[in-house]
C-alpha cells in the first residue's frame, strides 16, 4: 500500500469521494512534487494541478500523477471541479486547517454540488511514522548540520556579531550539501540567550559569553534540528550551573525515550530536574516535537500530549533554562524511536565547549 492509499484508507474515503491537498508538505509526501499547486486524488485517479512554470517539474517529480495546467480564465478550483466531475465525486475531504475562507469560497463556487468535509489531518497522521528512507534523509540532514557546526566553531571569535556567525553557519551547511535550511538559524549570545527564539543581530561576542546555536539543514525535503550552547572563555559560575542542569535534563530524557512511553511523562522528567535545581518557571516551552518534512510535527513532547511514542517517530529533546538579564542554555538532539529505545541522530559534543 503506497502513501496515497494509506491516507485514503485512514480518512475512510469511499466511492464517489476524494481528497484535495493544499499543503506543500503533504503534496510532497504523497507525490514527491515540490512546486506550487494542488493535489487531487481519489480511488482510481491522482493529479497535480499547477501552472506553466511547474508542469515539467511535476511530470518529472510525480510520474504516477496526471498533470493538469491552469490557463487564463480556468483556475485551480475549476480544473479540480472538472476532474472530480469526471470521476463522479460528490464529497471532498479537504484541509480545513490550511484553506483560507476566500479560497474555500472559491472552491464552493467552482463545485456547488460538492459536499466538503474535513480531512482531519490524515496525511499528517500517516507522516508521524517515518520509514527507513525518511530516517536516512533526516540522519543525512543531521550529519550535515553537525559537520557544519564543528567547522564553524574554530572561526567564532570575540568581536564577531551574532549575524555574522549565523551567515557563516548557514553558508557552511549549504556548502556541505544542504538543499536548504530547516528554519531560520538562531545565534543568541550573552543576555540574548534568555530569548528562546532570539533573532541574530548586531550584538558582538564578548569574552565570558555563552552562545546558543539552534539550527538545522534540510536534505531531500527533510529537516534536521539541533541546539548547542558553547562558551567564549570562562562563563559566570551561575551559567555553568545552568548548563549542567540542562545537560542532565537532556541526557536523562533522551535515555528515557522508548516505544510506549507517554510524551508528557518524558517532558516531566526534564521539568522536575530543572525545577528541583531552583529554576522553576524558567523552562517555559515543551521538551520537544517531532521532525520530518516540516520542522514542527506531531507528536509533541509536552505536558499537553498524552500520545505514546512509537517506533518510527523522530523527536527532538531540547530542554532549556532562560534567565532574563543573564542568559540561557538549551541543548537539543533529534532522536529516532526504535524498538530498543531512542537513537540520537545528532553526534556533536554535548559537554560544554569553551572556545
Amino acid at each position: 500500500m503506497n502513501r496515497l492509499e494509506k491516507v485514503l484508507q485512514l480518512a475512510a474515503v469511499g466511492a464517489n469521494e476524494a481528497i484535495l491537498i493544499h499543503k506543500p508538505s503533504n503534496i510532497y509526501y504523497l507525490s514527491g512534487y515540490t512546486g506550487e499547486g494542488l493535489l487531487a486524488a481519489g480511488h482510481g485517479f491522482q493529479a497535480i494541478i499547477t501552472d506553466f512554470r511547474y508542469t515539467e517539474q511535476a511530470e518529472n517529480q510525480a510520474p504516477g500523477f496526471q498533470v493538469q495546467m491552469i490557463e487564463k480564465g480556468v483556475g485551480h478550483a475549476d480544473l479540480a471541479a472538472r476532474l472530480y466531475a469526471e470521476h463522479g465525486v460528490t464529497t471532498i475531504y479537504y484541509e480545513d486547517d490550511e484553506v483560507t475562507m476566500r479560497a474555500f469560497d472559491g472552491l464552493k463556487k467552482a463545485m456547488p454540488e460538492i459536499t466538503f468535509v474535513s480531512l482531519k489531518n490524515a496525511p499528517e497522521k500517516c507522516r508521524r511514522i517515518k520509514d527507513e528512507k525518511e530516517l536516512s534523509f533526516i540522519e543525512e540532514a543531521c550529519n550535515i548540520s553537525c559537520k557544519a557546526f564543528e567547522a564553524v566553531l574554530p572561526k567564532v571569535k570575540p568581536g564577531m556579531t551574532e549575524k555574522q556567525i549565523q551567515i557563516l553557519l548557514d553558508f557552511t551547511m549549504l556548502e556541505m550539501g544542504a538543499d536548504g535550511l530547516a528554519f531560520d538559524t538562531i545565534v543568541a549570545s550573552g543576555e540574548n540567550g534568555s530569548l528562546p527564539h532570539a533573532i541574530p543581530g548586531p550584538r558582538k561576542i564578548q569574552a565570558g559569553d555563552m552562545i546558543t546555536f539552534d539550527f538545522g539543514a534540510k536534505k531531500h525535503g527533510y529537516c534536521a534540528d539541533m541546539t548547542r550552547t558553547v562558551a567564549i572563555g570562562n562563563p559566570k559560575p551561575e551559567m555553568l550551573r545552568i548548563y549542567e542542569t540542562v545537560l542532565r535534563a537532556q541526557e536523562e530524557c533522551e535515555a528515557a525515550l522508548a516505544p510506549g512511553k507517554i510524551c508528557k511523562d518524558i517532558d516531566s522528567i526534564a521539568r522536575k530536574i530543572i525545577d528541583d535545581a531552583g529554576y522553576q518557571g524558567r523552562f517555559g516551552h515543551g521538551l520537544g516535537h517531532a521532525v520530518g518534512i516540516d520542522i514542527h510535527e506531531d507528536p509533541r513532547l509536552s505536558q499537553f500530549c498524552t500520545d505514546p511514542l512509537e517506533v518510527g517517530h523522530v523527536v527532538t529533546v531540547e530542554p532549556g533554562v532562560y534567565i532574563p538579564g543573564l542568559g540561557g542554555v538549551r541543548i537539543e538532539n533529534t532522536c529516532a524511536i526504535t524498538e530498543n529505545g531512542g537513537r540520537t541522530l545528532v553526534h556533536a559534543q554535548k559537554a560544554l565547549l569553551i572556545l
